[in-house]
C-alpha cells in the first residue's frame, strides 16, 4: 500500500461529502463514506438506517460492504476509509474486524466518537488490530454539513 498524501485524503474526503449529501436527500443524517485501496474506490456508501430499517446501516457500514463484495473478502488490509463524521464504536469494531489500515474522517463526533472523542476503540492495543487515524480534514465542511441539516429539521 502507498501512502496517501494530505493531498489525496482531501479529495476523497470531498468525495464523501458529496455522498453525504445523497443521504441528507433521503432525510438521513449527512454522513458518506468510502473505502480506497491503492488509489481504487472499492465501496462507497452513505448513512440509510432509516430508509433501510436497519441500526447498523452507517455509511462505513455500507462502504465496507459493498469493498468487501467487490473484493470478495471481507478482510480489507492496507485500505483506508473516507468518512465524514469520526466513526462510533459499531463502525470502529467493523473497521478493526476488517482490518482496514487507515481512517481518514472530517468532523469530529463529541457524543459518540470512537476514535479519540469518546472513546479511542481504534488504538486500543487491548485489540488484535491497531488503525492508522487522520482526524479533522475538511472539518469545517463537514461539520457545517451536519449544521445545517439539523438546523433545517428544527
Amino acid at each position: 500500500m502507498s501512502p496517501s498524501s494530505p493531498v489525496d485524503d482531501e479529495h476523497y474526503l470531498e468525495r464523501a461529502l458529496a455522498l453525504a449529501e445523497a443521504a441528507a436527500r433521503m432525510g438521513e443524517v449527512p454522513v458518506g463514506a468510502l473505502v480506497v485501496r491503492d488509489g481504487e474506490v472499492l465501496g462507497e456508501g452513505w448513512n440509510r438506517p432509516i430508509a433501510s430499517r436497519d441500526p447498523t446501516a452507517h455509511a462505513e457500514i455500507v462502504a465496507l460492504r459493498a469493498a468487501a463484495a467487490r473484493v470478495g473478502n471481507y478482510r480489507l488490509t492496507g485500505a483506508t476509509l473516507y468518512v465524514t463524521l469520526e466513526p462510533c464504536a459499531m463502525c470502529s469494531g467493523a473497521l478493526i474486524h476488517a482490518r482496514v489500515a487507515r481512517v481518514v474522517f472530517g468532523a469530529r463526533d463529541p457524543k459518540t466518537g470512537a476514535a479519540g472523542s469518546q472513546l479511542d476503540v481504534l488504538n486500543t492495543t487491548r485489540l488484535n488490530h491497531l488503525v492508522e487515524i487522520r482526524g479533522e480534514v475538511l472539518a469545517d465542511a463537514a461539520a457545517a454539513q451536519l449544521q445545517a441539516f439539523f438546523k433545517a429539521r428544527r
